[in-house]
């Protein structure tokens, strides 16, 4: 009686495996895959105060950036928490030649949000531009330490600002609107400008006061 011919078995050289495979091992030479940063995000509607929870990291975006510096030391009740490039580059004007400002100013910014962060002290930082890599690279420290991320987009009159910038405040105003901010990290988002941005008066870092 002829027998059954067993299932062939094909074996693949480790060196010609692709695609995925859970049994698979990562190659040692692979780079690690970024977080995903991807969280719920609320829009909020302008108000007369905005709270935030302790710990917090706010970024507020606008073109020009000094619309943003404006805003935050009117409104937000911890100065000390409010950083940005043009604070940092004034510090080092004097101390550093002018070829080496730029390259420091972004090192400590860097170093003193990560330290407040790593403190659980809440920073807010006013972003000079508009695009996603720079709002990433403040949000995803954050998430590694678990902090949550809020954005406030300030707009100022089509005339004030700056035509390189343009496209990108119109992508992220854009995203903004649709909800789409929670896929870079941001729990919430606001929109401020004609009468909504006189409408804010203070943006504090205090938990929800409890019910009496």
């Amino acid at each position: 009686m002829p027998t059954t011919p067993s299932a062939r078995s094909v074996k693949i050289d480790q060196d010609e495996k692709g695609g995925w495979s859970s049994d698979r091992p990562r190659r040692d030479d692979a780079p690690p895959r970024p977080a995903n940063l991807s969280v719920r995000c609320r829009i909020l509607r302008p108000a007369n105060e905005v709270r935030y929870s302790p710990g917090s990291l706010l970024l507020i975006a606008s073109s020009p950036s000094s619309t943003g510096e404006a805003l935050a030391q009117r409104v937000v009740e911890d100065k000390a928490s409010v950083l940005s490039m043009a604070k940092v580059r004034g510090l080092l004007e004097g101390r550093v030649s002018e070829e080496e400002i730029a390259g420091k100013a972004t090192e400590l910014l860097d170093a003193a949000v990560a330290k407040r962060l790593g403190a659980n002290a809440s920073v807010t930082v006013v972003l000079e531009g508009m695009g996603p890599e720079e709002r990433e690279r403040f949000a995803r420290p954050a998430a590694a330490v678990k902090r949550p991320c809020h954005l406030v987009l300030v707009e100022s009159p089509r005339e004030q600002v700056e035509d390189e910038q343009r496209p990108a405040l119109n992508k992220l105003r854009k995203a903004l609107d649709a909800g789409e901010l929670g896929a870079e990290g941001f729990n919430t988002a606001m929109r401020l400008g004609g009468d909504s941005a006189t409408e804010l008066k203070r943006i504090v870092f205090r938990p929800e006061p409890k019910d009496e």
